[in-house]
């Protein structure tokens, strides 16, 4: 079963005291490119979380983010008892030398001062971290459930096409011996246009006839191009990520297409090839998103 890169996945931890909401997108990208929102308080375990999508989405734009409704704040403020102390010592030392009030609020005062607060992250309880953890990968599995469902659409469409190049092929050659007939009738007008025809060696015309033809014959792309679009309907199926690989199939498909186009020197045979190059380039635009 496929997976579309594009996708969206949450779940909730529920703590004592606060409630913490994990969601993650996903956009396609050539690469994995992960972006993590985490709290201060969760910065430590980024590696881990992140190891952990790699491993488990494999590749797209992700973005991650952690929304927390605590009862308090993560951050524990503190006053500086001793720089506090050390303020106020040198400021009666100051006062007294210049004959001051003593009566000055001196808290006041030093209170603004640098350092006379510092504040502290509150440690990582491990407990909690392994309940966040389970969330986390609850979140994990809800977009992938999500990219397996936009992935069946995906595979459902891109089958489609995939046939219809397939039926497009089997009507190939309807026209073929009639193309042939064309162009040894157009060799000849021009040659009459050329006043030459009473001058051909018919044993001679018809061997440089099947040599032009030689070039022309699109024998060999109607089974090569068979053959890519076989392999395209298997590898679909893999349970592994496939999106590189059947772009890899899709390039030869295309090269077999314009092949076809290139020899096939009739109408008729020009507007099936384009027909399926129309097909290959929505199948192309579906393919980017497949994981």
């Amino acid at each position: 079963m496929i997976q579309s890169m594009t996708g969206y996945g949450k779940a909730v931890c529920e703590l004592p005291n606060k409630k913490i909401s994990i969601e993650i997108k996903s956009l396609n990208s050539k690469q994995l490119d992960l972006n993590t929102r985490l709290p201060n308080l969760y910065r430590e375990k980024e590696i881990e979380v992140r190891n952990l999508l790699g491993k488990k989405l494999s590749r797209g734009k992700i973005d991650l983010s952690f929304y927390v409704e605590a009862a308090s704040s993560d951050k524990i403020t503190k006053v500086n008892q001793q720089v506090i102390a050390n303020y106020h010592e040198q400021l009666k030392n100051v006062a007294q030398e210049l004959g001051l009030d003593n009566s000055t609020d001196y808290l006041k005062v030093i209170m603004p001062l640098p350092d006379t607060v510092k504040i502290e992250l509150a440690e990582l309880d491990e407990a909690e971290w392994k309940a966040i953890a389970e969330t986390l990968k609850g979140a994990i599995a809800d977009i992938i459930d999500f990219r397996k469902r936009e992935g069946l659409a995906l595979e459902a469409d891109i089958k489609d096409r995939i046939n219809t190049i397939a039926t497009l092929l089997t009507k190939v050659p309807d026209y073929e011996e009639q193309r042939i007939e064309k162009i040894k009738t157009r060799i000849r007008e021009n040659l009459e246009e050329l006043g030459q025809s009473n001058k051909i060696d018919e044993n001679r015309f018809e061997q440089e006839i099947i040599f032009y033809l030689e070039k022309l014959d699109i024998t060999e792309e109607k089974v090569r191009l068979s053959n890519h679009l076989e392999y395209f309907m298997e590898t679909i199926q893999d349970e592994n990520p496939v999106g590189k690989k059947l772009g890899f199939i899709t390039q030869e498909i295309g090269r077999e297409i314009n092949t076809l186009g290139s020899k096939a020197n009739d109408a008729d045979l020009q507007k099936i090839v384009i027909r399926m190059k129309d097909e290959l380039e929505k199948i192309k635009e579906q393919i980017l998103n497949i994981l």
